[in-house]
């Protein structure tokens, strides 16, 4: 299974990144493999529409999981149609966070908080 990550690094050492759409690069790992891929967002320096656009670039990678501290409800609304399903982070790292996925411990976002910021942003705890 391919899962994808915001990273702050191109290293497994890096430290998830706490943006979606802004993050500058995206870790793609395949579980079964072990390989790792890491894609520059292009995104990142968009105007508008960075989440969807980065939203975009996971399901071009082929990438059935999302492991994320938060995305936004736009970003969720092309994520889910493309098949990716979206796991809240609770670690800094990313290796901490591909072992709690591995073993069924990171919490499935399957349902968009709305107000204010609208989709997954701010306050609902966890990394």
């Amino acid at each position: 299974m391919k899962i994808a990550m915001p990273v702050n690094d191109k290293s497994m050492k890096a430290s998830i990144s706490d943006t979606f759409g802004r993050t500058q690069f995206f870790l793609i790992y395949n579980t079964e493999s072990k390989d790792c891929l890491y894609v520059d967002n292009s995104a990142a320096a968009s105007q508008g529409g960075a989440g969807i656009k980065a939203a975009q670039l996971v399901i071009d990678h082929k990438v059935e999981a999302l492991l994320t501290p938060q995305c936004g409800e736009n970003a969720v609304k092309v994520l889910q149609p493309g098949g990716v399903r979206i796991y809240k982070t609770t670690y800094i790292s990313v290796m901490d966070n591909i072992v709690a996925f591995s073993k069924g411990e990171l919490a499935l976002i399957d349902h968009i908080y709305g107000g204010g910021q609208g989709g997954f942003h701010g306050g609902h705890g966890g990394r």
